[in-house]
């Protein structure tokens, strides 16, 4: 009788453990379907955070300020903050348009200045030599058939009234998509800069009990630790920026506006790891090439400047290599160069140049909960030494 009782409650116990893996499984699907649904408020709420996150420092220096002994209000600071960041990406957004025009410019005073004109009278040419091979080949088309015509009469069907206005209205809610995207964020950004302990008030309301004092705590590390990176990571595009600038400015005598536009353009790509960096040589190289000899050509000392630009962004990677990278990588994430090196080698092979932009952030994020919450597995502790701080404070 006990063997029957106790085999009956071990049925029962397991029937309980199923029945609570089938909950966790249907709550799970419920959470991520609702996640997909409404991924793009989640992808608004992470750029409010990024945004959120570099707008710290710029909140602690301005608390610094007081206005008759009296410091201004957390609105008022986190408003100013905004208006910052949003000046500041302005700045380098228009900084990288006169470049373009510029080289446009010049490819056009050049191709005008050479009295270059399009070959009309060839194409017309090869148009009636088609004609006639179709007409020869295909005597059902008639004697009259111009494949410009059939050419028009397609396009003309194609590009309907119809068909404009559908592109028409799916450019006007691309642009409609664009503002409403980045109001959405300047508004969340506005809130999480105003009380930084309201992200940790949404996710400490959604857990249990129990755990929430760790949820909070993690949450606080992870938002110190991704302020930290993703305020070294601007100061890193501003340093190669500068040094760009300052090499091609004074040392290969390009233009003030010129060498500024380029630079921000090698700063803004260095951000892909090991990727970046090369395009942003290439695409240095070649913008810069086009602007200096569009006007004259190639001269003697076309591939001297070619080669003088090559060294010079290769300096500028020495020293991102050697000072600013370390700084940002080992001190801000606290992880260690062959760590970032697997993480980023994996993240590219699962998901390309995108992987390897979120690679960094996703990783200190997991760091930390394992920190956290795995403290006592042996391999977490080996990896991260702060493990072992945690578990003795626990």
């Amino acid at each position: 009788l006990w063997k029957n009782c106790f085999s009956y409650m071990e049925k029962e116990r397991g029937v309980d453990k199923l029945s609570r893996y089938i909950i966790y499984g249907a709550v799970s699907a419920v959470v991520l379907t609702a996640c997909w649904y409404f991924r793009s408020v989640i992808i608004y709420m992470i750029l409010a955070a990024v945004v959120s996150l570099l707008g710290r420092p710029i909140m602690r220096m301005l608390r610094k300020i007081k206005i008759r002994k009296k410091q201004m209000p957390e609105a008022l600071l986190a408003v100013i903050t905004i208006c910052i960041i949003l000046i500041l990406f302005l700045f380098l957004f228009t900084q990288v348009i006169p470049v373009v025009a510029r080289i446009i410019q010049n490819i056009s005073d050049n191709v005008s200045s050479s009295g270059y004109s399009l070959p009309v009278d060839s194409f017309m040419a090869t148009v009636n030599s088609i004609n006639a091979w179709f007409i020869s080949h295909f005597p059902q088309f008639g004697p009259d058939f111009r494949i410009e015509n059939a050419v028009g009469s397609f396009i003309r069907k194609t590009l309907d009234l119809g068909s404009l206005s559908s592109l028409i209205e799916y450019v006007a809610s691309f642009f409609v998509s664009i503002g409403v995207g980045i109001f959405s964020v300047v508004f969340i950004s506005f809130f999480f800069l105003k009380d930084q302990m309201l992200f940790r008030k949404i996710i400490g309301a959604l857990v249990p009990d129990k755990i929430e004092s760790r949820v909070i705590a993690a949450i606080g590390d992870i938002e110190h630790l991704l302020s930290r990176y993703f305020v070294g990571l601007m100061v890193e595009v501003m340093g190669v920026a500068l040094l760009n600038f300052l090499f091609m400015w004074l040392i290969a005598r390009i233009g003030f506006s010129a060498a500024i536009g380029i630079a921000f353009i090698t700063g803004i790509l260095n951000i892909i790891p090991y990727v970046g960096p090369l395009v942003g040589t290439v695409l240095g190289t070649i913008l810069a090439t086009v602007l200096k000899f569009s006007a004259v050509g190639v001269t003697a000392h076309f591939w001297g400047f070619i080669i003088l630009l090559v060294v010079l962004f290769e300096l500028t990677q020495l020293v991102d290599n050697f000072l600013f990278q370390p700084y940002i990588y080992s001190t801000s994430i606290k992880a260690s160069p062959l760590e970032i090196f697997i993480v980023l080698l994996i993240a590219g092979n699962l998901a390309g140049v995108i992987g390897m932009l979120v690679a960094i952030p996703a990783y200190t994020v997991v760091r930390v909960i394992a920190g956290h919450f795995f403290a006592d597995v042996k391999a977490i502790r080996r990896l991260i030494p702060d493990c072992e701080n945690t578990l003795s404070k626990e």
